[in-house]
Parts: C-alpha cells; sequence; structure tokens
C-alpha cells in the first residue's frame, strides 16, 4: 500500500493493511474565519503529520451565521468559539426559517475551501467534511436551553424547524460533493442520556440524520461522530456509515465491546487529556492497547473528538508515529 487511500480502502473492507489507519483533527480559531486561512492550516496540518484522512473541521458556526448567528473566539482550549446571538427565542421562529442555499455567503466559504484544500491536496488523501446534524445546528440557533425545553413543549415547531435545516443541509451536501470530498464526518451531539430520552433522541434526530447520510450515500468514507458522555451507541450503530467515532475511552463502550461484524470500522482508542497532559510513551500504550483490542483490524486510530489546541506538538506526533511510516 503506497497511498492513503488504498489503506483507508482495504480497511474498510476489512482488508489486513500494512498498519493501521491513523487520523486526528483540531480546531483552527481565527484561521476558521475565511477560506483561505483555514484551508492554509489544514494543509500545513497534514503536510506536517501525514494522516491518512484530512477531516475538516470548520468553526461549527459556519453551518448556521447565514441564519443570523454570531459567535466570537475567547480562547477556549478545544479551539471552539462562543455563541453570542441567537435567533430562535419563541417557538414560532422554528416555523419561520426557510432553507438556505448553499450560495449564502458562510456556506459559500467553507465550500471555497473544500475546493482549495482538494485542488493543492491531491486525490490520494482522503478528505471529510464536517456536516452537524440539524439538533446540533438548531442548538446554535436557539441556544441548548431553549432547545430542550421547546423540544419537550412545542415538539411540532421544533420538528417544523428540523425539516427546514434538514433540506437546507441536503443542498451543502450535495455542494460539497462536487468540490471532490470523499465523505462526510456526521457529528451527532444529542444521543446523550444526560441531554434526551433515547425516545426523544429517536423522534427529533433519527430520521433527518438517515436523510442527510443518504444524501452522502455516493461518498465511500463516510464518518459519524457520537458526541459526549452516556451515549445511545446502539441507536446509531446501524447507520449506514462506513466508519464509526465516539469517546471510547470516556463514554463506552470500549473497542472491544463495540467490535462485531454489526458495526462498521471504529475510530478512536486515543483519549483528549492524554494528548495534552501524557507523554509520548503514554501514549504509545494507549496505542498499542486499542490496535491489541481490535486486533487492528477495521480500525483507524483517533481520538474520540478534537484535538485540543493545547496539545503539545510532540504529543501529536507520537501518536502519528505509534503506527508506524
Amino acid at each position: 500500500m503506497t497511498t492513503h487511500r488504498e489503506r483507508l480502502q482495504a480497511c474498510l473492507k476489512g482488508e489486513t493493511t500494512d498498519r493501521p489507519p491513523v487520523a486526528l483533527w483540531r480546531h483552527f480559531p481565527v484561521d476558521d474565519q475565511s477560506p483561505e486561512t483555514l484551508a492554509a492550516a489544514h494543509l500545513a496540518f497534514q503536510d506536517t503529520f501525514d494522516f491518512d484522512l484530512l477531516k475538516v473541521t470548520p468553526a461549527s458556526s459556519f453551518s448556521v451565521k447565514d441564519w443570523g448567528v454570531e459567535d466570537i473566539w475567547e480562547g477556549n482550549p478545544e479551539g471552539t468559539r462562543r455563541y453570542t446571538k441567537a435567533i430562535i427565542s419563541n417557538p414560532r421562529d422554528w416555523e419561520r426559517l426557510s432553507a438556505l442555499d448553499p450560495s449564502a455567503p458562510h456556506l459559500a466559504a467553507q465550500l471555497a475551501c473544500l475546493r482549495q484544500i482538494r485542488t493543492k491536496l491531491g486525490p490520494e488523501t482522503p478528505v471529510l467534511q464536517t456536516i452537524f446534524n440539524p439538533l446540533a445546528q438548531a442548538k446554535h440557533l436557539a441556544s441548548a436551553d431553549i432547545l430542550l425545553v421547546h423540544l419537550r413543549k412545542y415538539p411540532e415547531a421544533v420538528l417544523k424547524g428540523l425539516e427546514t435545516i434538514t433540506r437546507s443541509t441536503q443542498l451543502f451536501i450535495k455542494a460539497a460533493i462536487s468540490t471532490g470530498i470523499d465523505g462526510i464526518f456526521y457529528a451527532v451531539q444529542h444521543a446523550q442520556a444526560n441531554l434526551l430520552s433515547e425516545e426523544e433522541f429517536l423522534r427529533f434526530s433519527r430520521q433527518s440524520d438517515l436523510t442527510l447520510i443518504e444524501a452522502a450515500k455516493e461518498l465511500w468514507c463516510n464518518m459519524l461522530h457520537l458526541h459526549g458522555d452516556n451515549v445511545y451507541f446502539d441507536a446509531v450503530k446501524k447507520y449506514p456509515v462506513h466508519i464509526i467515532n465516539w469517546h471510547d475511552r470516556e463514554s463506552g463502550p470500549s473497542l472491544t465491546e463495540a467490535l462485531s461484524s454489526e458495526v462498521p470500522v471504529l475510530c478512536g482508542g486515543l483519549r483528549q487529556d492524554t494528548l495534552v497532559y501524557g507523554d509520548p510513551a503514554v501514549i504509545h500504550n494507549e496505542a498499542a492497547d486499542a490496535i491489541h483490542q481490535t486486533g487492528g483490524r477495521r480500525f483507524i486510530l483517533s481520538t474520540g473528538c478534537v484535538v485540543p489546541i493545547i496539545a503539545p506538538y510532540g504529543n501529536i506526533l507520537a501518536a502519528r508515529q505509534t503506527v508506524g511510516q
């Protein structure tokens, strides 16, 4: 195997690879406010560490700013921004949403970023665009607290808003596919027992999730990201994606528990805290344990989420080098 694409394609088929694929990703605060600087930051990161895929990580607000949402950079160690202006406060606001066209300024900027990355990176390194699922976008439109109140008191209004968000995201995925991406990184944030009951999650998330994953079905490298603690892993493990990524070290199930023919390729094995506070020896041991749990097959070494921007360079390099060249 001589290319990242070949290695990942073999991994997805369950074939023996020369080494386990590895990929880490992070936010690029400040740089994420223009397509040129965001593309340059991703390309420099990939050039430095040579991961087997490049997961494009814009600020989460890229998907909602064209509706009028505002946010600000305040130094969060994960690289995320704080939302300062929501556009939904009244339950009827959900029904007033109209679907965005991909030509809207912030969506178009992200498409421009993808085109720049694809042109300069070439086809042998897979590129995945982050897609926040409709419930995650709804949280940013209304705030986390208001979303949960409306969801329980005015469910039909919220469902109508989610339908609009889903249509908007379908259009964006179609446009993103035209840039030459290889997959989407589909981020689900509300499949957590501390946020929603499983019944609520299924009612308000599952159908829109399946609709958007279907919109990306022509791509060969779609990854589901299941965010947070106490997650409803069984509720999403059969989503029709190629890879599933979650906080296996913090939340469970473990890689061993998740490993079965019923789940897609597993992605994880490293704690975020290990990459920040550990050292290369600790990282090596954690990676070795993850590879042992999976036998190194149908497995991509990564973290359960973004690498914090305060993670030392040497620790990121150590994670890359645990699998060899």
